[in-house]
């Protein structure tokens, strides 16, 4: 187990360079059956991440970009009148994948943000009255821009929530840098990715997650941290039950 994941990490980072910590928090975040938050300028590699993490872990993978004129049906899905069936169909919008890429998230309104709350949380949708299961795994990266850019709309608390870490990836070193630069575009060499985890094994690492022993004192540290950000003044609101167990 730990000889493919310590593989998986150096698959992704023969694609991104230089960012090897990054890929760790990612795959903390997929491992633990949470999600992954990455705000940061254009053109730092967001993508190649998410694509790389799919590769290599064998998922199915989507990229939904989110705009200001992208609706809900746009993410969950829709229902057409089938006329030989003489019935709705349901066609399955992109969430209906392993691992999803949010891309610029905070492009979009926070009513078609909201369509993926339920998604995060409880791995199904409810589309028109009827709820729907998602896949196994279920992983969203979602990128945001800062926030000082043109037309970007805040995230909310309750879509914050659902995010176990926000990163930054940042601009790469030299050495990073030059190797791009006079080697193979990341993009072919994101072709030749190999597959070094499949479904079985992730399951297998994502329950040994679950079975982490935390003792009584690191319990204390963290009730701690909680209960400060709770009561002090200069927090507008407290960690919710939730972000104590993301801790």
């Amino acid at each position: 187990m730990q000889a493919a994941i310590t593989k998986a990490i150096e698959e992704v980072g023969s694609v991104l360079l230089g960012k090897e910590q990054q890929i760790k928090f990612a795959l903390a975040c997929l491992f633990s059956g949470w999600h992954l938050l990455i705000e940061d300028l254009a053109a730092m590699g967001k993508t190649t991440l998410s694509q790389a993490l799919a590769g290599v872990m064998n998922l199915s993978y989507n990229r939904i970009q989110f705009t200001s004129d992208l609706l809900p049906a746009d993410i969950l899905g829709v229902s057409t009148f089938n006329k030989n069936a003489d019935s709705f169909t349901f066609h399955p919008g992109p969430i209906f994948s392993q691992l999803v890429l949010a891309n610029e998230i905070n492009r979009t309104t926070p009513k078609s943000q909201s369509a993926l709350l339920e998604a995060m949380e409880e791995r199904q949708v409810t589309v028109e009255g009827e709820t729907r299961p998602l896949t196994h795994p279920f992983f969203v990266i979602a990128t945001q821009n800062p926030s000082t850019q043109a037309v970007t709309f805040p995230l909310p608390e309750s879509q914050l929530d659902r995010f176990l870490m926000r990163i930054e990836l940042g601009y790469p070193d030299l050495a990073a840098e030059r190797i791009s630069l006079q080697g193979e575009d990341r993009r072919e060499v994101l072709k030749q990715l190999q597959p070094t985890l499949d479904e079985k094994l992730l399951q297998d690492i994502q329950n040994a997650s679950l079975q982490i022993k935390v003792s009584e004192a690191l319990l204390d540290y963290i009730q701690r941290i909680v209960l400060h950000a709770r009561q002090a003044p200069e927090f507008a609101f407290g960690l919710s039950p939730r972000d104590a167990m993301a801790l």
